[in-house]
């Protein structure tokens, strides 16, 4: 699964002391939930999404427990597909690991905050997003010695006027 970000410059929350504040406002920096409330969505304030209850309520409230996703789906009233949705917007910030369990004696895939611990968690997603950044730099760099090499060759060819078999005048 690819790793996906949404980078923006924002000012630290750090004034802020509502933990749930603090959390809508991140969960919308990165991209997971959308940026404004959208009433067509028919989850209504962000609080109340399914994103967010999950994070909120489940990974962040035991972010240790492996937690499987018949189980969200029950605890969050909601469907399995919108639980897996939501999952795999999660693991693709690299926010969750999945961990292998065993519910009523079948193999299950549990899902928990990676680590166990958010702040060891976003250090994957920081890691990938610095590489991410740096290949970024590459092909930048790469583009520019191609352009900068363009330019010389234009300089250097010789300048001189469009033979008349270019210039569509008649010998």
């Amino acid at each position: 699964m690819p790793f996906e970000l949404t980078l923006r410059y924002r000012t630290p929350l750090t004034p802020v002391q509502d933990p749930d504040e603090v959390l809508t406002e991140l969960l919308r920096w990165v991209g997971y939930l959308p940026e404004h409330d959208d009433a067509r969505s028919g989850e209504g304030p962000a609080r109340e999404s399914l994103g967010y209850r999950l994070v909120r309520e489940c990974l962040l409230r035991d972010p240790a427990r492996p937690w499987y996703a018949e189980e969200l789906a029950a605890v969050l009233k909601s469907s399995k597909p919108s639980v897996y949705r939501h999952l795999n917007k999660l693991k693709s910030l690299d926010l969750l690991e999945e961990v292998a369990g065993e519910v009523d004696g079948k193999g299950r895939k549990g899902y928990r905050m990676r680590y166990g611990n958010l702040a060891r968690a976003w250090d994957f997603a920081e890691a990938n997003a610095q590489n991410a950044l740096r290949r970024y730099r590459e092909t930048i760099d790469h583009l520019q010695g191609l352009l900068e090499r363009e330019a010389a060759a234009r300089a250097a060819a010789p300048v001189g006027r469009p033979s008349k078999a270019r210039s569509g005048v008649a010998p």
